[in-house]
């Protein structure tokens, strides 16, 4: 997206396991609950229409859920109501972001205070991965979907550029919301690449061993 957004201190958030966005990566949502309805009608007021993405941290012991520390604001760049009123969006993924803290208010859903330092690069062009071992991967790839009775395009993940490619598998295929968190804070395309190609082979050994994700 060419034009810059300011990014605020304060974000409303969206806490949602398992779902992960990225940056320059787009993320279909289905709003039906009433406080993200609200969240939604109030993002679209602002000159931004931000959403912050985040995945819920249970923590023992503790009232309430948490958050993990780390999630990816998203511009609403479409949306459409069904008749019954949800409405069905697309968040861009704009720039990671790290949780200060949460804000107290009289909105039905979350906010949290952020800060956008170390993410500069988020904010940046797009990213490149020269060690990408294409054939490779998609062959890997491919053992994978099979083991999961999935379909893809072929032709359409071929084509794709190397972090569209990385970024939508990480955000699409069915990992454990610690190890989306671990491919969401890879501080490169490189490293996500690598961390999306440990958890498939993890995968295709049926899980054996150790945790891989720390």
């Amino acid at each position: 997206m060419s034009k810059q957004i300011d990014l605020p201190e304060v974000i409303p958030v969206f806490p949602l396991p398992g779902a992960v966005l990225l940056p320059r990566s787009r993320l279909p949502l289905h709003l039906f609950e009433p406080r993200y309805l609200a969240m939604f009608d109030d993002a679209l007021k602002t000159s931004g229409r931000l959403i912050g993405m985040i995945q819920p941290n249970e923590v023992p012991g503790r009232e309430g859920t948490g958050l993990m520390t780390i999630g990816c604001v998203g511009r609403i760049t479409q949306f459409s109501e069904t008749e019954d009123g949800r409405y069905m969006i697309t968040l861009y993924g704009l720039s990671r972001f790290r949780i200060l803290g949460e804000v107290e208010g009289f909105t039905p859903y979350r906010r949290a205070c952020v800060s956008w330092d170390g993410f500069e690069r988020d904010r940046g062009p797009e990213d490149h991965d020269p060690q990408f071992d294409r054939p490779s991967f998609l062959a890997t790839l491919e053992r994978f979907l099979e083991t999961k009775g999935l379909n893809t395009d072929w032709d359409t993940l071929k084509d794709a550029d190397d972090e569209l490619l990385i970024n939508s598998l990480s955000m699409l295929l069915d990992f454990e919301p610690e190890d989306k968190q671990a491919l969401l804070e890879a501080p490169s395309l490189s490293t996500r690449r690598e961390t999306l190609i440990m958890l498939i082979e993890y995968a295709l050994h049926g899980g054996k061993g150790d945790n891989l994700i720390q």
